[in-house]
């Protein structure tokens, strides 16, 4: 059931209203204390051994506007990154859950370290999402690459159309892109029609 949410909150559109419960408030000192020192180690190792990352995933939403209640980080870096990043992730405690050719999870045993997840890219999807990346403030004073929003949003259709359980947190997260200043709903249709969720891009734009 949805919690009541203030004044301000109640002109959230349909899809915003449905996840509204995921919407987070501002967590404790500690808290934040605790994953900005991952990040922190996380963006030194990037930086020494010269792995192209960025943010995606919820706090590439925050870094946009939108906040939403998450304890995962979320980085989408390339392929052939995969091993040493998850070598150094176990000198930090973290263990893997699971590890493909596109994906990883890790999670750490106290809470308040959280869990990282990885999405991996190679060739030329590469080349055009790390061309896009700007540095945004994310986490107090520290800025960290953010992939473009059209590119956070071809994301969310890909994992929307493998499941479609998340439709309604999916959809309130693009809902919010679509609305940003300059997006390009031309390419943004183009991602949706090219994983076949056409329809959700006509129903998210009135088009429907």
């Amino acid at each position: 059931m949805l919690r009541q949410f203030p004044a301000k909150l109640r002109s959230l559109t349909n899809w915003q209203r449905k996840s509204a419960a995921v919407l987070q408030f501002p967590r404790s000192n500690l808290h934040i204390m605790n994953l900005k020192a991952v990040l922190t180690n996380l963006i030194r190792f990037f930086a020494r051994e010269e792995i192209d990352f960025a943010l995606i995933g919820a706090f590439a939403l925050k870094a946009y506007g939108y906040m939403r209640a998450t304890q995962d980080v979320d980085f989408l870096v390339r392929g052939k990154d995969q091993e040493k990043i998850g070598q150094f992730l176990e000198t930090l405690g973290y263990e893997t859950l699971y590890r493909s050719k596109g994906f990883s999870n890790h999670l750490h045993q106290l809470a308040g370290l959280g869990r990282i997840d990885f999405v991996y890219v190679e060739g030329e999807t590469a080349e055009i999402i790390f061309s896009g990346t700007r540095d945004l403030l994310v986490l107090e004073d520290l800025s960290i690459p953010v992939v473009r929003p059209e590119h956070l949003i071809a994301l969310k259709v890909f994992a929307l159309k493998n499941d479609p359980k998340r439709s309604f947190r999916e959809m309130a997260d693009i809902q919010h892109l679509l609305e940003l200043p300059g997006i390009d709903r031309d390419e943004v249709r183009g991602y949706f029609e090219k994983f076949g969720q056409l329809e959700r891009f006509d129903e998210l734009t009135g088009k429907g």
